[in-house]
């Protein structure tokens, strides 16, 4: 990659820059100089309910996390710490509930609760703790299972009871990945979207809800870009906490597994895993079988009513549906398509720019993360309110759409893509040219055949982002255009046992496509680990250069 000229390596980073540029930064800055009016500022931070809806953001987002986390740590120190049948299925099975869209979530929730707890804010928090529980097991299991439980041991023989061992010794090592996990688990549930669109009740609204009621319903398109700036100036705030927070507590001590997970040796110790294990599935698990269920429920019994009337627009004769879900689901998987394209190329050709640049690659790779860190709501009403005028009225084009979708997944095929390209040893294109192979063709040969596999990993994640999206959707998409995810919030939001009861079976569509995308990742990720090592096998090493050479 050293060798590629200066003008190959400015020709790959000029197409994200461009499109960085043109559908990320020119919307932004336009975004907040349509906020920047005194009237509006005055108007938006003068209302009472502004407060009122930021005091509810807050509030359901901080109980959100506490219970995330009182409810996580149990099942992080179970698989941390223990080696037991099925460790992995539920790892597996809380990861798949953490990549479901928000829609099914909040379907799933809506098909589980009694009418009495339906569009409360109970439901959403409840949709949010089972939704989040993944990154607390996640982040917060993995340092602790590379805690020495010797210290634990050492505590509990100078007679230390469990909970003082645990508040005194386990707690403080492990506070600095339960603050990370606390500060995501805050950034997704302080800017809810599809959970409070489909289980909220019509006044219930997070700074999102109402960013986009205020720009799609009201026109009040500057009170909108306001509070979406205030949205990220907390945010914003949040994100300097957790940075400062995560230097105080970091410690120089340099911790590693002891022995690795341990299977239960006592009953008390096996009753206690399979009672954590256990709960934790049944709390993963039955909102998907609720959502199954109820899709096939109507008053009439259980038939498959719902899902061989999909094809009907119509409610019953003369009446229209006003959405065709056939077609939302085409709408959808052309989408997805055309994101994976753009996605895929944009990434891949970002990856060998970054790899290739050094110095200026890792500018690029930070910028495009950007949109990542933003709220899709800010990148669809930055679309929405910047491509709307002449020469630059995109808004009905078709492209706009899987635009937005491939702004939020380019960084993940980035990832994908950059680590195994970093991972390549350059002593075999060395090699290569030392046999007498020009640049391209040893690029070609030793490069080329490790980013099949990683490419196809980021595609994966491409096509279940845009099939999931909903936010940036809800600004750009037009009527007649409906994706899968706007489909289901509308015909849940409906009137009508048919009408729920086909959103039901939408969603169960979207979580089995998006669950199998994600079981494709897993795989294939499986594979790449296993199989693009190029510096670890010297014999497909050698056989590589030589036939670069020749």
């Amino acid at each position: 990659m050293n060798r590629l000229p200066g003008w190959l390596v400015g020709l790959l980073v000029a197409a994200p820059i461009v499109g960085l540029l043109v559908f990320y930064v020119w919307p932004f800055g336009n975004l907040i100089a349509t906020a920047v009016d005194g009237e509006s500022v005055r108007t938006v931070f003068g209302r009472s309910r502004t407060w009122s809806i930021v005091w509810f953001t807050t509030w359901q987002a901080v109980v959100s996390t506490a219970l995330t986390l009182v409810v996580g740590l149990a099942p992080a120190w179970v698989i941390a710490r223990f080696d037991f049948a099925g460790r992995r299925l539920l790892l597996g099975l809380l990861t798949a509930v953490f990549v479901l869209p928000t829609v099914v979530m909040g379907a799933a929730f809506l098909a589980l609760l009694p009418e009495s707890l339906d569009r409360t804010v109970w439901a959403v928090i409840g949709a949010h703790v089972v939704f989040n529980l993944a990154v607390v097991v996640r982040t917060v299991g993995t340092v602790w299972e590379h805690l020495p439980p010797d210290m634990e041991h050492a505590a509990a023989t100078l007679g230390a009871s469990p909970p003082i061992v645990f508040r005194e010794i386990t707690l403080p090592l492990i506070r600095p990945a339960a603050t990370a996990a606390a500060a995501i688990v805050f950034l997704f549930t302080f800017t809810s979207f599809g959970v409070i669109r489909v289980l909220g009740a019509a006044g219930t609204r997070t700074i999102e809800v109402e960013v986009w009621r205020r720009a799609t319903q009201l026109g009040q398109v500057d009170q909108a870009a306001v509070l979406a700036l205030l949205q990220l100036a907390i945010l914003g705030a949040l994100a300097v906490w957790s940075s400062i927070s995560a230097r105080r507590s970091s410690r120089a001590l340099q911790l590693r597994p002891l022995s690795g997970p341990q299977h239960p040796r006592t009953r008390n110790q096996r009753l206690l895993v399979a009672g954590v294990a256990g709960a934790t599935a049944v709390v993963a698990i039955t909102p998907m079988i609720a959502l199954v269920v109820k899709s096939i429920s109507t008053p009439s019994g259980w038939n498959f009513t719902a899902w061989t009337d999909l094809g009907s627009a119509e409610v019953r004769p003369g009446i229209s549906l006003g959405l065709d879900p056939i077609d939302a689901l085409r709408n959808s998987l052309e989408t997805a398509a055309w994101t994976t394209l753009f996605a895929t190329v944009i990434g891949a050709v970002a990856a060998l720019g970054i790899a290739a640049a050094r110095r200026g690659g890792k500018l690029l790779d930070a910028g495009l993360l950007l949109p990542i860190g933003t709220s899709a709501v800010t990148i669809g009403f930055g679309m929405l309110i910047t491509f709307d005028t002449t020469p630059y009225d995109w808004r009905s084009t078709w492209w706009i759409v899987p635009v937005g979708h491939a702004l939020i997944a380019v960084p993940f095929v980035v990832r994908a893509t950059l680590g195994v390209l970093r991972a390549i040893d350059p002593q075999l294109s060395y090699a290569a040219l030392t046999l007498g192979a020009s640049p391209a063709r040893a690029w070609r040969e030793v490069v080329l055949p490790h980013l099949w596999r990683p490419l196809a990993v980021g595609a994966a994640l491409a096509a279940a982002i845009s099939l999931g999206e909903f936010g940036a959707t809800s600004f750009l998409s037009r009527s007649g255009g409906e994706t899968l995810p706007i489909a289901i919030e509308q015909l849940l939001g409906r009137t009508g046992s048919l009408l729920q009861t086909k959103g039901y079976a939408l969603a169960t569509i979207l979580a089995a496509a998006t669950i199998g995308l994600v079981m494709l990742v897993d795989r294939t990720g499986a594979l790449v680990g296993g199989r693009s090592g190029a510096r670890s096998d010297p014999e497909n090493r050698t056989s590589r250069s030589e036939r670069a050479g020749r």
